[in-house]
């Protein structure tokens, strides 16, 4: 019988690293900075699943063949518009005025590469904001700064318990990986 993968997540990200310890999965963590650029021909999807990619490829020839790399990318996207992290507090104050009130789809793009393969899947779900006021909008700022989270917010942070009114799909994916999908992709394809 084959041993199953040993799982490296590439991803600096506490969210998604508490996320494999919380499904019992054992892995390690490696790092690699990328510029998380795109084509602008890209659209939804297309993005997540080339930045995943991208995020992948930095660590060709880096993978011994029993090692599973998992890498992933999440965006905003509103009004076709790629949101992603905020460069500044009144980058992330725009940002949330745009999302006060409307509809957006958060993005999750997932890559898997091994050293013979490499296999990508991608989640989005529907998330309504309340209306939000510039003071609540200030203090979560402030109090949380969300500057590293596509969108600027978390929706695990105070402004999801306040300003959230509606998902529609995985609650994960919002936080940043969809777990339901990833923990079968994994045990169907590698860890059997």
């Amino acid at each position: 019988m084959p041993k199953p993968f040993k799982i490296i997540l590439a991803s600096g990200s506490p969210r998604r690293q508490q996320f494999f310890k919380e499904l019992d999965l054992d892995f390690e963590i490696r790092l690699k900075e990328i510029d998380e650029v795109y084509p602008e021909t890209l659209r939804a999807e297309e993005i997540t699943n080339h930045i995943a990619r991208e995020k992948a490829r930095a660590f060709e020839g880096l993978l011994a063949d029993d090692e599973l790399l998992i890498t992933s990318d999440t965006l905003v996207w509103l009004n076709n518009q790629a949101l992603g992290k905020p460069k500044n507090y009144d980058d992330a104050v725009a940002m949330l005025q745009q999302l006060s009130g409307v509809t957006h789809e958060v993005i999750t793009s997932v890559c898997f590469k091994t050293t013979r393969s490499e296999e990508l899947l991608f989640d989005t779900t529907k998330v309504t904001f309340a209306s939000l006021d510039l003071e609540a909008i200030h203090y979560y700022l402030n109090r949380y700064q969300p500057f590293d989270k596509a969108g600027a917010y978390g929706i695990q942070d105070w402004i999801g318990l306040t300003g959230i009114a509606k998902i529609e799909g995985s609650y994960t994916n919002v936080v940043g990986l969809p777990t339901e999908k990833v923990y079968r992709f994994l045990t169907t394809h590698y860890l059997k």
